[in-house]
């Protein structure tokens, strides 16, 4: 028997012997008994037959509304208090579920704080996001990482990958600001663009080099990409928030999952279709039967300038550097 039973046949008693009801119960008892007392002293005659019917007859009342009473408090007990008693449980489940339902819409899954290093609790969960998913919609800079994940799953997936315009300087100072500030006022903000373009050139690299991960990766290039990288599963989306201000210094900043069922899913999807119908974009496509030779035409019209055979071989060789030293720092299996 639960407590909560326990505690429901213990209430009528308790509750008896604070009414009025139970102060007439212990009058007619005590009536009974100095009754019976009374007649135990005195000779047999008359004044002690009434005395013993007279404390007999209380007693017998006593017993007889004591039992009644405890009967129509249990009675009373099943019949008004449970039933309140049950209302509010169901109550109290469908606000849950409500609760719940807000939970799923607005609230994040999984927040990740900002680092300096790869968090390999992070990475976990995003990999195993990516294995599950059947597409993968990806907004951010360059696509370096993106493309290591990609390399680093056996899954097949239709890919888009929108990335900054390197021909435009306008995609570039977003990101090249959030770096300068963790530079400090030394940094060098010609440097730091430099460093970019060279990181959406290897991005594109790897992105080739991940084709055959993929039955085809959408490539597109956009003049002003948001700060925030953004990937898009079948079951989830992360956000990288590199707006923020919070954990500005840190080079991974904080990291929000929403579910599928959540508004910031709805919203980033909605947004994906926009930039994929901009006429102001540049894009291609790779799958796994682009050769070379198309991929560096693609290459020369989305950089503005040409890749020879070297430069290219000197990028592949940057971006396996890099793929292996996230993979390190992740603690990602190769």
């Amino acid at each position: 028997m639960s407590a909560d039973a326990k505690g429901l046949r213990t209430r009528p008693i308790q509750d008896l012997f604070w009414t009025r009801t139970g102060l007439l119960l212990l009058v007619l008892v005590v009536v009974a008994g100095t009754a019976m007392w009374l007649a135990g002293g005195l000779d047999p005659g008359l004044a002690k037959n009434l005395l013993t019917a007279l404390g007999t007859g209380t007693l017998v009342s006593a017993v007889v509304g004591f039992g009644q009473t405890l009967i129509t408090a249990s009675a009373a007990q099943r019949a008004m208090v449970t039933p309140v008693i049950e209302e509010s449980r169901k109550a109290l489940r469908e606000l849950s579920a409500e609760y719940r339902s807000l939970n799923q819409e607005f609230f994040p899954t999984h927040v990740f704080e900002a680092s300096t290093e790869p968090d390999p609790a992070f990475n976990a969960l995003i990999m195993s996001d990516l294995r599950e998913t059947r597409q993968l919609w990806f907004r951010g800079f360059s696509g370096r990482y993106a493309a290591a994940r990609m390399l680093l799953s056996p899954a097949q997936w239709e890919v888009r990958a929108v990335l900054a315009d390197p021909r435009e300087r306008g995609s570039i100072s977003g990101r090249a600001r959030h770096l300068a500030r963790q530079g400090g006022p030394d940094a060098d903000y010609e440097k730091i663009s430099d460093t970019l373009h060279q990181e959406i050139r290897i991005g594109l690299v790897g992105l080739y080099l991940a084709r055959a991960k993929c039955t085809a990766i959408e490539v597109t290039a956009v003049p002003d990409p948001p700060l925030d990288r953004v990937e898009l599963f079948d079951d989830c989306v992360w956000i990288t928030l590199y707006s923020a201000v919070a954990g500005a210094p840190s080079l991974y900043p904080r990291t929000l999952r929403f579910s599928e069922g959540s508004f910031i899913y709805d919203m980033q999807r909605s947004e994906f279709a926009r930039v994929h119908a901009a006429r102001d974009a540049h894009r291609f496509t790779l799958t796994p039967d682009t050769g070379r030779a198309e991929f560096l035409a693609h290459f020369a019209k989305i950089t503005g300038t040409p890749l020879s055979e070297v430069e290219f071989r000197d990028l592949e060789a940057q971006f396996h550097r890099f793929r292996h030293e996230f993979t390190a720092k992740a603690e990602l299996e190769s």
